[in-house]
Parts: structure tokens; sequence; C-alpha cells
């Protein structure tokens, strides 16, 4: 047995009860688990930061100083902690809002620690939730070189004495029985020629203990470069299985009802973007392979008519078609503007809800079996074992992050041959995540938006500005425009001090008073007759004041709504709030996005607001999503299982990604199959390591 493959319970100093908690804490069951287990930073206990030279908020600091005062405090029914933390230069405070019973049994005045944080601003300059550790003899004899490693640890774990320290003692004793042959070289030598990459033995090593800033530099290059590779060889490996065995529907006939709506329907002019992406999606029709793209385009950039005339394709060649949306709001619009879109053009078009009575849809299931109807529109309904298409051509699938893998794959199979398949998303992805999360898809993108369309004006606003504000939104109605106010929560949160809904919903009337003013609410816990209702009016123009929560944020089109609200705005994420700004600005009136927050906002908050007041590119903003935020939650990318990066982040590692890509695809231009003897240790690795999606025995 490979020493890296051992039960993890047999490493020394381990045994059955620490292994049993490794395991449920960290997933740690073998040696190369606990291998695998990076530090997540590294301490130089020699740069220690007198507290004197802290000046301003978002700074990260290692002090070393005593407790000299701990003190349980109460604001707004919150229980905190806060601690007083002395140095030779000055003091500090140190507050927990959380696990206060586990601090105050671990930390006790008078004794000294490191202490590692960001510090905050609220009044006056503060450490939110340090990382603390007791110094003692021991400690100090261990940090006096090279960089002491810290590790990612849970109570429970501490409990058995596996806090950071606890865990890279084991480490340190893992790798000290570690030889090179333990660790299989992964990359092809030319690979490590060309890049001079240290050897994988030499990177475990550097990466847990390493003596200096170099050697964890070395470390990580290496260990990067090999995430990211591994992860473009494994999405190209999909892609050529997929390529391979999946044939597709040939779609050869263009003439009948895509050239009718064409030449006779469409009242605008195509962008050079969408004539693009529609050239991309024939070429995939006609090749004989199943398509499978990404539609990648802002708001209002024109993605469902580039999917409306993708349907056309299908139908002009005697397939049925469906458009899958996540709301029923949104079904509902989309089945109103396609209908709208197509009339006159003799199609049959249906909609299927959870809604929809059983008369009406055994109605639609049976002219949906006989082929009667050729397009059906509807929400998750349409995955349903019941929904029977009698030929299946293309189906769409709208705000594709909100449905799940499996969710998808359920439409492949509603046709023997498999239909071709276009997801679209209005949340732009970065190109360095795009190129990784959906390596298995044809990406397209619509990266202008049509002739005409104005900017929407955004300004950030605080309380203090409240009444300046409403002012405004009466000036705006009294013009015939609507408004929209958002607000992150439905009902007050004893943990979180933000404007609520409910409340927000009473102010606003209050404000607003009828009959001049006419205020709607919609919210996710309302029955649907409800929300419908509330939505037809504001559509309409009965009601000029929509209150609401994020459920507004896909699926509501109404031209004349010209200004945005969105109070706590530093509650959002910025493709949150990049999506809300987009339901204005869709007629022909200047359109306002107005975000409201708290004076003090953190440096991410700060951030994220002046992003949203600088640009309104949903690609600039999308990438510094990724940078504040990471690629684990940016929409869509958790319930994918594709990412499993420990060490890579693309906010940050573009050009390791890039040249990982061109080695990736360089490989497999030369070897499809991984033939050759300078592949063998890939190949080797991939067949251990890779189950379940793909299969290089089965691609030939």
């Amino acid at each position: 047995m490979n020493y890296l493959d051992k039960q993890i319970e047999y490493l020394k100093g381990v045994g059955p009860q620490r292994a049993e908690s490794l395991q449920k804490e960290l997933g740690v069951f073998t040696f190369r688990d606990l291998l695998l287990y990076y530090p997540f930073r590294y301490v130089d206990k020699t740069k220690i930061t007198p507290i004197k030279s802290i000046l301003s908020e978002g700074e990260s600091v290692f002090l070393r100083g005593k407790i000299v005062r701990i003190t349980p405090v109460t604001i707004n029914n919150r229980k905190h902690l806060v601690a007083v933390f002395k140095d030779s230069t000055g003091s500090i405070e140190l507050r927990w809002f959380a696990g206060i019973q586990w601090i105050l049994k671990t930390i006790k005045e008078g004794n000294e620690y490191f202490v590692y944080g960001k510090t905050a601003f609220f009044k006056r300059i503060f450490i939110s939730h340090p990382e603390i550790e007791l110094i003692s003899e021991e400690g100090e004899e261990k940090t006096s070189s090279g960089l002491q490693p810290v590790y990612p640890s849970t109570e429970k774990l501490k409990s058995k004495f596996l806090d950071s320290r606890g865990i890279a003692k084991l480490t340190k004793t893992l790798i000290s029985g570690l030889n090179n042959n333990d660790v299989e070289e992964i990359l092809p030598q030319r690979v490590v020629s060309k890049y001079k990459f240290i050897n994988p033995h030499q990177a475990f090593q550097q990466i847990h203990f390493p003596e200096n800033d170099k050697q964890m530099n070395e470390a990580l290059e290496r260990l990067k470069f090999e995430e990211l590779f591994l992860t473009q060889i494994r999405m190209m490996g999909i892609k050529m299985q997929r390529h391979q065995e999946t044939k597709g529907i040939v779609l050869t006939y263009i003439n009948g009802r895509f050239d009718l709506f064409f030449k006779q329907k469409l009242q605008f002019e195509l962008t050079n973007a969408q004539k693009k992406v529609l050239k991309e999606i024939r070429k995939d029709v006609l090749s004989g392979k199943q398509m499978n793209r990404l539609l990648q385009g802002d708001v209002g950039s024109g993605k469902t008519i580039v999917a409306l005339m993708t349907m056309l394709m299908a139908i002009d060649n005697g397939f049925q078609t469906c458009l899958m949306a996540p709301t029923e709001i949104l079904a509902q619009q989309h089945f109103t503007t396609l209908t709208e879109s197509l009339s006159g053009l003799d199609l049959e078009i249906a909609l299927l809800t959870g809604s929809i009575k059983k008369s009406q849809r055994s109605e639609i299931l049976e002219n949906l079996k006989t082929g009667k109807t050729q397009i059906l529109i509807g929400t998750h309904a349409l995955i349903e074992e019941t929904v029977v298409f009698k030929n299946l051509g293309m189906a769409v699938i709208d705000e594709q992050h909100r449905f799940g893998v499996a969710q998808r794959a359920k439409l492949w199979k509603k046709n023997d041959i498999v239909p071709h398949i276009l997801v679209m998303t209005a949340t732009p992805i970065p190109r360095t995540l795009a190129m990784t999360l959906y390596g298995d898809l044809d990406v397209s993108v619509i990266d202008e938006l049509p002739p005409g369309r104005k900017n929407i004006i955004t300004v950030h606003r605080t309380d203090s500005d409240r009444l300046r504000v409403f002012g405004f939104l009466k000036e705006e109605i009294r013009k015939g425009r609507q408004v929209y106010i958002v607000y992150p929560l439905i009902e007050e949160s004893e943990k979180q001090d933000y404007k609520d809904l409910i409340d927000g919903h009473e102010s606003i009337r209050r404000d607003f008073p009828m009959p001049e003013f006419l205020t709607g609410i919609l919210h996710g816990r309302m029955k649907s007759a409800d929300k419908d209702y509330e939505m037809k009016r504001f559509v309409k123009g009965e009601s000029n004041i929509m209150v609401a929560t994020t459920v507004i944020e896909v699926g509501v089109n109404v031209p004349n709504a010209s200004v945005m609200v969105i109070e706590s705005a530093e509650r959002f994420g910025l493709a949150q709030l990049h999506q809300l700004r987009g339901r204005v600005g869709r007629g022909g009136e200047q359109s306002y996005c107005i975000l409201m927050t708290h004076t003090n906002l953190s440096a991410d908050a700060r951030k994220r607001i002046k992003t949203m007041c600088d640009t309104q590119d949903g690609f600039i903003i999308a990438e510094v999503d990724l940078e504040l935020r990471g690629p684990g939650n940016i929409e869509g990318t958790q319930q994918s299982g594709s990412l499993e990066l420990k060490l890579a982040d693309l906010g940050k590692d573009l050009k390791i990604l890039s040249e990982a890509k061109t080695t990736a695809e360089e490989i497999l231009t030369d070897d499809p199959l991984l033939q050759k003897q300078l592949n063998s240790s890939l190949k080797k690795y991939l067949l251990k390591n890779i189950k379940g999606e793909f299969s290089w025995n089965m691609i030939s």
C-alpha cells in the first residue's frame, strides 16, 4: 500500500478518537487527505505590529500583548464580548459576537497572547473575532525561525487538542515519513521543465513548512498550476466525450418561420453581438453534434430574442421546443413576450407551471404528446415525468444558475436523440471563472446593448439623505413614472438591525399617502395569486410604488419604472445589486438607481457601492465580485460541483489559469487519448482519480 493511502488513525499522534474527529470535521480519512489540507496563511512571528501604528480599518495586523480586561456587554438585546488587549505601545479592543462562552473559557485576563485579525471601525478601531493563541515557552521555541503555518480548525477539534498547532504537529510527522516515491509526478516532464517547477515532494514540504517567502511561492506556483491544469483537462475530457458519444439533431432548414420572423416581425436591427451568437448557434445545430451552449449577456442585452430565433430553427425542422424558467413570474413573462412576438405565425404556445389547473394541465400534456404544441414555456414542472414531448429538439434554460445540474440533465431525456441545449444567464460570469466552471460548455457572449439605451444614473445615499430621496421619488411619480423600493429582509431579525420590508412598507405608505400615491408589496412568502395580483397592478400602472424583496430581481419587465431604491444596499452582493438595477432603464426615459446605506461601511461594502456607481458593465462588476468574494460564492458555482480548488484563487491567478488552459489544450491536441508514453503518468492519475463523469478509456 502506498504510504499516502494509509488510514489517518495509523499516523503517530492520531489514534481512533482523533481519527473520528478528523473524519467528521475535516473530511480527512487518509494520510493523503491530511497532506492536501493546506494552511490558509502563515505567520512570521518576528514581524509584530505595534498597536500604536494601527491607523485605519481593513489592516491585517499581528499583535503580541496581554489581555487586561474582559467584559461581556449587551447592546440591542445582542450579547457581545469585549476584551482590552495591550502591548508596550498602546491598547485596542477585541470583540466577539458569537461563540462567547467558548471564548470566555479560552482566554484569561493577565495572560500573554499572539493576536491576528483585520481591523474594523465603529466609533473606534477594533478587531472583530481575532485569532488568538496563548504564548508559551514551547511556542516560542517552535517559532524562532521560518514561517508558521496556520490551519483552519473547529471547536470540536480544539477540544481534542487539534487546533492549528496540533494539526501542524501531525502534518510534520506525516511529511517526515514521506519519500519521493510516495508522491507521484502527474505533470508531463516537458511541462515541469518549461515552468521550472520543483518536484511534488518538495512542493508539499514547502507548502506546509516553508523557511521563507521564496519557498512558499515556489510551492504555491507548482500546486496552483497543477490544480488548474487538472480542472481544464477534466472539462476538456467531458466535452470530448460528449462530442463523440452524443449525436445531435441536424437542423438544416431555415427558410420558414425563422425567415418570416426575421423579415416581418423583428421591429429593430439585431446588434452585431446578437448576430455573432446566432451564427455560432447555427454552426452548432448543423454539425451533427448536440449543442450545449451557455449564452451570457448583461441585463437588457437581448438574450430572449436570440433564444426565440434559436427555437424557430428547431420548429422549422419539425421539432418541438421548450423554455424553462426558475419562477412563475418569469415563465409568465416569457409566455407573454413570445406570444406577442410570434403572433400571426400560426404557432401553438403553452404555459405549464405548478399553479395551472388540473383540467387545463391535462389538455396541455395531451397537445404536447401529439405534437400540436410547438413551444412549451414553464418552470420546474417541465422536467416532471408526466411531461412527454412528441419530438423535443431544442431546450432553452433561462437563469441557468437557479437550476441544479441534475434538474437540467432531465431535459436531455425528453427525446430519444438528445435535444440541443441553450442555457442563458443575465448574471455575467468573469472570463476567468467561465473558463474553469463551464469548460464543458461552449460559451457565447452578448457584450453590447441595443442602441439608444440610456445609462442608469447610480448614486449612493445615506439615512441622512432620506427626505431628499423621498422628494425625488415624488417628482418622478408625478411625471407618471413608477418606483421600486427593495429591502433585504421580510421581517425584523434580532441578529441584523437592518430596515425590514414590513416596517418599510408601512413607512412608505405614511410618507406617500393615498390617493395621490398607491403602494404595492411583493415578497417570497406571499401566495402565488397575491404575487400575481400585486405584479399585474404594477405592470398596468395601477400602483406607483412596489415595495419588495429580491423576488423582483429576475423576471419583471416594467418599462415605465424609472427608479430603483435599494435599502441597506451594503447587505447585497455585487451581482445581486446589478441584477436589481437592471429592473429599471427598460423604457425611453432616464432611469436612476439609489443605493441607501448606513454611514459606517466596511472596506468591502464601500468597494461594492463605489463599483456600482462607477460602472454598468456587468463583466467588470463580475470581476470585482470574484475578487471580493471568491469563486465559491458567485451565483451558481457552489451547486455545480466542478470547482474543487484548494489553493488557486480565480480572482487573482488569471496568469496561471491561462497557462494551465493553454498547456491542457496543447497536450490534448497532440495526444487526445493520452496514449503517448510522455503522458502516461497523467493518464494513470486521471483513470484513478476522476470517476463518474467520463472515462479516458471510453474516448477513442
